[in-house]
């Protein structure tokens, strides 16, 4: 989002666009409700919702370790033997990840409670947590803290490397997509890789300001900036996406779906 919050296309942009900010799942709602255009959607949600238009080249995914993205359990429990699962209620595609995970972890069945990202409150509720974002990064950093604080073992799983190892393919979070009847163009392509390749020029200033932002040292932030996140919708995401809807439809989590993603790498 570098141009649209930073000069000297900023202005230019508030001409054209208005920008609303929330979860990635309220941005898919936004869309199926038609009161938004484009959104930055969680990808399970091209599944559900009939209609939605990728916008070629961008992409939020990880081709490894993402470490915004964890399933946490307590090291007593084995995957194939949780009975419960708190989830958090920010993004619908890691869940759906998580579910296709699970099958393969012989624990298909297992309840997932949504709740708000609070890893001590969600290990109260349940015997596993998934949490996403800041606080995911925040609980590894405080990884070392929680276990003398608690005295309890836990075991972090990055759901993106879990996937990797699954499938051998890359873990696609969320696209940029355009709702039903909104006129897309290659101007609106354009201004939208542009701000991709802009903010990838401007790292260094970008991790100043985040670093303001979140109780996170400066070398984390720039290393989940430019090591995990990867940001370009290539022909790797692209299979990573049909692996992935793929598998939702044959272990029943999301109905069949296949998206139109040809020629779609910029």
């Amino acid at each position: 989002m570098w141009d649209f919050e930073h000069a000297p296309l900023k202005d230019s942009l508030a001409a054209r666009y208005q920008i609303d900010w929330m979860l990635p799942s309220e941005c898919a709602d936004r869309l199926a409700s038609g009161a938004s255009d484009i959104g930055l959607v969680p990808i399970a949600a091209l599944a559900t919702t009939p209609g939605l238009r990728i916008l070629p080249g961008c992409t939020i995914a990880a081709k490894d370790r993402v470490r915004s993205l964890l399933l946490v359990r307590r090291a007593a429990q084995p995957l194939a033997s949780l009975r419960t699962v708190a989830a958090d209620i920010a993004s619908r595609t890691t869940v759906t990840y998580a579910r296709i995970l699970f099958h393969n972890w012989s624990n298909p069945d297992v309840p997932f409670l949504p709740m708000t990202a609070d890893l001590d409150a969600m290990l109260e509720r349940a015997d596993a947590a998934i949490v996403i974002g800041d606080p995911a990064l925040m609980a590894l950093e405080e990884r070392a803290n929680r276990f003398e604080r608690t005295g309890e073992e836990l075991v972090y799983h990055d759901l993106a490397d879990e996937w990797r190892k699954l499938t051998g393919l890359a873990f696609v979070s969320a696209v940029w997509a355009a709702a039903p009847g909104c006129p897309l163009d290659e101007r609106i392509t354009e201004d939208f890789i542009r701000s991709r390749d802009h903010g990838l020029q401007n790292i260094d200033a970008l991790v100043q300001e985040w670093a303001r932002k979140l109780p996170l040292q400066e070398e984390t932030i720039r290393a989940y900036l430019t090591a995990n996140i990867h940001y370009i919708l290539d022909d790797e995401c692209i299979e990573g996406m049909r692996g992935f809807f793929r598998m939702a439809a044959e272990t029943g989590v999301l109905p069949a779906y296949e998206p139109a993603l040809t020629a779609l790498a910029v």
